[in-house]
């Protein structure tokens, strides 16, 4: 499992966006692993499609790439409290630490902070 962060997704989905062609390269070659991120990094990708009323060829594009809603468990506000405590990040980051975690992920992205983190929590890093 690949657990997206929203630097990547974002990144693939704007073509102007710095990140554009280490995100698509990076979702091309997945090797068909699974692609997954919470709703809270797909809330964060979504925002500005909502902005420029391209809602539904985001959601589209992400159904395209085939990547799957993760759930974070039972607890969610203890464990993404604890995440915030230890590694220092903000909850949108911790939701991808948690998806990580729960799911047995890679954590990608381009957000060196978030890299950082994931690597001291001893997991996987794809991208950063």
């Amino acid at each position: 499992m690949i657990v997206l962060d929203a630097s990547v997704l974002i990144g693939h989905l704007d073509a102007r966006d710095p990140h554009h062609e280490p995100a698509t390269r990076l979702l091309g070659e997945s090797d068909n692993e699974p692609l997954g991120a919470s709703a809270i990094t797909l809330a964060e990708t979504l925002v500005a499609p909502a902005r420029a009323e391209q809602l539904d060829e985001a959601k589209t594009a992400l159904v395209r790439l085939g990547v799957q809603e993760l759930g974070l468990g039972e607890d969610v506000p203890t464990q993404l409290a604890k995440l915030r405590d230890e590694t220092g990040r903000k909850l949108p980051d911790c939701s991808v630490l948690a998806a990580a975690r729960r799911h047995e992920g890679s954590v990608a992205s381009f957000d060196d902070g978030l890299c950082k983190a994931a690597r001291r929590l001893g997991l996987a890093v794809i991208g950063g």
